[in-house]
């Protein structure tokens, strides 16, 4: 389907270019911190303010958001300060609660955008409304879970084919199994393909999810935007050691001032805080290759152990022949060097060996 004639996703706020920049705490906790953090972030030129109200959580128990209370905290936002106001939905019945209370702008979370039949019924409630109805919010549609394009891409089409016509996208990164240095990995190859696929809609980054700690807001950020993406949606709580969820990717409103300063700064300070980033992503990837060669080791020793016992040769070159075609085969369709490859996997199997004659 082509995604075409959008209409502009903030058409109220004039941008020349700069990105745009959404910022308010992870939830909704109560009205005196809605309003502290709002006018402290109005301060800041910041023009959109965001908050959860309600909350999917991993497992029961959790805080789950204030609910529908919280929407009358943002309309006093909005009265108050002028900002925008944003917040998540779930729900054609989260929908239409936040259009009554006169919301600017909703977006579909990761765990929502992953599941076609819940992302339709919010596509239908769109249907039902008029063109106008349609035109009065503006809608994004976080990644899904899992590094899968084509659900986030199917997300923007059921929208699109119900009439929505301010369309935008966050990229919040991946969910991945085990310890990583991010919390969510950015993946960025998967956002590139999105804009390049549909480079109408105005691509988005949430470093706060992606990195889950503060230090990496910073970073993340300005790879994002020097990454050509066209705004930045950030957690920020005007007291986030308190907070009732992900207190440790909320950052003030005067640390997002400094945030803000940096990403305008051009020249070495600001290459050098990318090139620091990709080094620490480096050196997380090494030590993951290093921890899966260990493992690797281990499973040679113990098939030592069993040659062994049963008398095998160590050496066996028809299987070894096998291994390197269909290693080199893959490793080409990913992109690799094959002659690289090659050699990488002759120092693997040789040392392989080693491990084996050593039992």
């Amino acid at each position: 389907m082509e995604i075409s004639n959008l209409k502009p996703l903030f058409p109220d706020i004039s941008q020349d270019n700069a990105p745009v920049i959404i910022a308010g705490p992870c939830s909704a906790e109560s009205k005196e911190q809605v309003i502290q953090t709002a006018d402290e972030l109005k301060q800041l030129g910041v023009k959109i303010f965001r908050a959860g109200v309600w909350k999917p959580r991993t497992k029961p128990g959790g805080f789950e958001g204030m609910g529908s209370i919280a929407l009358q905290w943002l309309s006093e936002v909005k009265r108050s300060t002028g900002m925008l106001v944003a917040t998540e939905i779930a729900s054609p019945q989260h929908l239409n609660e936040a259009m009554e209370a006169n919301i600017d702008a909703i977006w579909i979370g990761a765990r929502t955008s992953a599941n076609p039949f819940a992302v339709q019924e919010i596509a239908d409630a769109f249907a039902s409304m008029t063109e106008e109805e349609r035109d009065s919010i503006a809608v994004m549609v976080k990644n899904p879970v899992n590094a899968d394009l084509e659900l986030w891409i199917g997300a923007m089409e059921r929208l699109y084919a119900a009439g929505v016509r301010r369309l935008g996208a966050i990229h919040r990164g991946f969910s991945s199994y085990g310890n990583h240095i991010y919390r969510n990995q950015p993946e960025w190859r998967i956002p590139i393909e999105f804009k390049r696929r549909l480079p109408e809609i105005p691509l988005i980054c949430d470093p706060s999810h992606i990195g889950g700690r503060r230090d990496f807001i910073a970073p993340l950020s300005i790879q994002a935007l020097r990454m050509n993406f066209d705004g930045l949606i950030i957690e920020s709580h005007c007291n986030p050691d308190c907070a009732l969820s992900d207190s440790a990717q909320q950052i003030t409103p005067q640390e997002l001032g400094e945030i803000l300063k940096t990403i305008n700064r051009r020249g070495d300070a600001l290459s050098g805080e990318i090139l620091s980033d990709l080094r620490r992503q480096i050196d997380e990837i090494d030590d993951r290759l290093i921890d899966i060669l260990s493992q690797r080791m281990a499973v040679a020793r113990e098939i030592g152990r069993l040659k062994r016992e049963n008398d095998m040769p160590v050496v066996q070159p028809e299987r070894y022949n096998s291994l390197i075609k269909k290693r080199v085969e893959t490793a080409e369709n990913m992109n690799l060097n094959p002659d690289f490859m090659r050699r990488i996997l002759a120092e693997i199997h040789e040392e392989s060996v080693r491990q084996q004659f050593d039992i």
